[in-house]
This record gives structure tokens, sequence and C-alpha cells, in this order.
């Protein structure tokens, strides 16, 4: 299995609900470091998995709808908490459904899978894998 990674970052604002977040539950900001893997078995005929400038730029496109934003304003959140796991899985849907439409310029169904890891800090991560 070939992987290709691209990296960016968001900062956003944001609160939780529920007593077990505590002082989290109070507007505070977040800033993320955001992996995201794109995996298959097989390369093109150029020897690649996907084009890495594309998906640099989609990455960033994804990440930037949501950097410098109080994510508890966006509809796509609405009522629920914007935990790490639930920012993972959102933005990987996303890279998924543009990996369908043709904007990382590869052939659908050569990358048969996106992980999606935001860091929270050195030492604190979460992850979310789909297939696609």
């Amino acid at each position: 299995m070939f992987s290709v990674t691209v990296r960016d970052h968001m900062m956003v604002a944001h609160s939780f609900r529920g007593e077990r977040f505590g002082p989290a539950q109070r507007l505070h900001g977040a800033t993320f470091v955001v992996d995201a893997t794109f995996r298959g078995p097989q390369l093109d005929d150029d020897g690649i998995l996907l084009d890495i400038g594309l998906a640099t730029e989609q990455v960033r496109e994804v990440v930037g709808a949501l950097s410098y934003r109080n994510l508890d304003d966006a509809p796509a959140f609405a009522g629920r908490n914007t935990s790490t796991e639930a920012l993972d899985r959102f933005v990987a849907d996303e890279l998924a459904d543009r990996l369908m439409a043709g904007s990382l310029g590869t052939e659908v169904g050569r990358v048969t899978g996106v992980v999606v890891t935001l860091h929270e800090s050195h030492v604190a991560s979460a992850a979310y894998e789909r297939t696609v």
C-alpha cells in the first residue's frame, strides 16, 4: 500500500457541551496541525499515487474554510461538539468528496483510503480513517 501525506494547520475557536469538558465549555481557541494521508495499492504510469501539489491545495482549501472561525457558528457542526475526532471526520469526508470529484488529479479509484490526523499538541493527536 502506498501513501502520500500532506500537512497544513488551522486555528479555530469553539466550545464544548457537557460537564465532562469543564472549562472547555467556555469559548476557547485551538490550533491543529493537520496531516492528510491518501492511500492506494497502485501507482499510475508516471509512478505516483496522486499529485502532491493538488493534494496540498485541496487540504489547504478544506482546512482554510474552518480556520479563523468560531465553529460553534458553523452550520455543519450545529448541535455537535467539535471534538478533534469530529473535525478529523469532517476533513476526511470533505477530502473524499473532492477525490471522487476528480479535484486531486488522480483517476477515481486509485486512492482507496484517506486518513486525517489532527495534532492538538506535540504529545496528543486523533485520527479518522475512511475508505473512498
